[in-house]
């Protein structure tokens, strides 16, 4: 039933921007080793990018709004100062995805890899800088959690598309 409102991946994609949010306050934090520290969520985020691409296929520019009402939710249900790292981190970011995503004229698979690769390292450094865990360990880490998403989908992709 959901699949005939063809807002499949829209959806996934604001429940799983919520579901992250809530993790990152409840999660305990991570010892990296010489007094580095980064939030044990930040595991969770490789799928979001490429979500919001497929998302992005379904409702076009329209993909903005979806991120808008998922960081409301994410303000009520999790915590409020994740929450707004969370939404401010990936207007800035997604933006920057959304350009990659939207105006080269590459095939749908190196768009996902593409805009992957620019908009996470922005998101991480961002989104850790503004919830107090800044380390460029973290960036890393948390960049490299996203495009290890992100590669997989692409690969998965391109199977399908051969």
């Amino acid at each position: 039933m959901i699949k005939n409102l063809k807002i499949w991946w829209t959806l996934i994609y604001v429940i799983s921007i919520v579901v992250v949010n809530y993790a990152f306050g409840v999660l305990p934090i991570l010892p990296l080793g010489e007094g580095i520290v980064i939030p044990s969520a930040t595991f969770l985020v490789g799928l979001i990018f490429v979500f919001r691409d497929f998302a992005q296929r379904e409702v076009k520019h329209y993909v903005i709004l979806a991120m808008l009402l998922a960081g409301a939710l994410s303000y009520f249900l999790a915590d409020p100062t994740i929450a707004i790292a969370s939404v401010t981190a990936f207007l800035v970011s997604e933006f920057a995805d959304w350009a990659v995503y939207s105006f080269t004229k590459r095939p749908f698979p190196q768009r996902v890899l593409l805009s992957s690769a620019l908009g996470t390292p922005i998101d991480s450094a961002l989104f850790l800088y503004m919830i107090g865990f800044f380390s460029v360990e973290g960036v890393i880490i948390m960049t490299l959690v996203k495009m290890v998403g992100a590669l997989v989908v692409w690969s998965m992709i391109r199977k399908r598309m051969n």
